[in-house]
């Protein structure tokens, strides 16, 4: 079981698609006092519902606060719920809400960013306890399903399944990520005219930056440091991590950066995808 939470507007119901189109069977806007009914329903159905995914969230209202007894209860019964928390910044926040032209769920007679703020205080502790979580404030909504799908389409309960982002700082450090690594040691392929049309994706910058006095040293030790981490994980039964690769704006350095650090990790075993958060912003 899969329970989908999250912030109102972070994309909790482009998630719920984006696991019905890969066969789960989605429940949206449970009580939680019905997860542990629902649980024993699927065990019964078997492999009818291989896959069961659970919206809950503060449209739930008063019996939204039961959520975390609800889980602890399912851990008696040896259902070990995972938890996918979808957030978002609350400036991105306030703009879906407004685009869409409805109010906040716990907004009343408030602003919009009064329901946010007494959103984030009922969530929060539920945020920290979640196996994963999804910082959708740069994804549209085809970028959010692709991420989910490559999170949940074929994994296996003992897969550890990591994501190697690039970003750029001048758009923010990640929210959801575990790890960050700063590339801007790198001379940076923006002031060298022939590159800097393209990106790092492309082999004439990918060759400039991997070649650059302290590229390869750093990537060989951050790799083997990365090792014990993931043993760890996996020891301590995390499913999902997030490492974060920046330089300035996302565009060379850390796409390139990030594309070698990911094919390592492949051929380490390691399931990845390698997503380009910020590239093409500029």
């Amino acid at each position: 079981m899969l329970i989908i939470t999250g912030m109102s507007g972070a994309g909790r119901s482009t998630t719920g698609k984006a696991l019905e189109d890969l066969g789960w069977y989605v429940v949206d806007n449970l009580p939680p006092q019905m997860l542990e009914p629902l649980a024993e329903l699927a065990a019964r159905a078997g492999q009818a519902i291989p896959r069961l995914a659970v919206v809950v969230d503060v449209r739930g209202r008063s019996f939204f606060a039961e959520l975390t007894g609800a889980l602890a209860s399912l851990d008696t019964r040896h259902v070990s719920p995972r938890v996918l928390f979808l957030d978002a910044t609350d400036e991105v926040l306030v703009r879906r809400f407004e685009s869409v032209r409805r109010p906040h769920p716990l907004q009343g007679d408030d602003r919009i960013v009064d329901g946010i703020a007494r959103e984030r205080a009922l969530t929060g502790e539920l945020r920290a306890r979640a196996d994963v979580v999804v910082d959708s404030s740069s994804f549209n909504v085809h970028q959010l399903g692709s991420l989910v799908a490559s999170l949940f389409e074929a994994e296996r309960a003992d897969d550890l399944r990591v994501t190697v982002m690039s970003f750029g700082f001048k758009y923010g450090t990640p929210a959801d990520a575990e790890h960050v690594a700063d590339v801007r040691f790198i001379p940076n392929p923006h002031w060298e005219p022939e590159l800097r049309p393209l990106t790092g994706q492309d082999q004439p910058v990918s060759r400039f930056v991997l070649s650059a006095e302290g590229a390869t040293p750093f990537l060989d030790r951050y790799e083997s440091a990365l090792a014990p981490v993931f043993d760890g994980y996996r020891r301590e039964n995390k499913r999902y991590a997030t490492i974060a690769v920046g330089c300035t704006g996302g565009k060379h350095r850390s796409v390139a950066m990030a594309e070698e650090l990911g094919a390592r990790l492949r051929r380490d075993g390691v399931p990845v995808r390698v997503l380009h958060r910020d590239l093409g912003r500029e």
